[in-house]
């Protein structure tokens, strides 16, 4: 099983993952080899801290004020973290994801919600077209 499909199984609850695009990475570069390749991108999976960190570096933002951001903006993120729906389509735009920083949280029932049913992928987007969004399910509902 490979470390994405650990992670959305909800087997990685310590780590991030990271969805980037063909343009953003150098194809001979090291972030291909670290990660598992999707139709436009990679896909990587990678300790919380070292994620973030990552996630800051390729952006230029911080990854968890980007997600508080994208939270207010409900959209459809595919369950394999390889791309999404964006909310702002009736523009002309592209409307593909740049970039997608997602982590799962462990089953909650105190919360309630979403939680109560089992392990949880928040996931956020960054679009094209500039429209940050977000995404969650529960784990085996995607």
């Amino acid at each position: 099983m490979s470390k994405l499909d650990e992670f959305l199984a909800g087997e990685r609850l310590d780590d991030v993952a990271l969805y980037l695009t063909h343009e953003y990475l150098d194809s001979q570069g090291k972030i291909p080899n670290m990660g598992e390749e999707v139709e436009n991108g990679y896909v990587l999976v990678v300790p919380g801290d070292n994620g973030r960190r990552a996630f800051a570096a390729g952006t230029g933002m911080d990854a968890m004020e980007f997600a508080q951001t994208a939270m207010g903006t409900d959209g459809d993120i595919d369950g394999d973290l390889s791309g999404g729906v964006c909310p702002d389509t009736a523009t002309d735009e592209n409307h593909e994801p740049k970039f997608i920083f997602s982590f799962a949280e462990a089953q909650n029932e105190e919360v309630g919600g979403l939680y109560e049913e089992g392990d949880v992928i928040h996931a956020y987007a960054k679009c094209e077209c500039g429209t940050a969004y977000s995404d969650r399910w529960v784990v085996d509902d995607a």
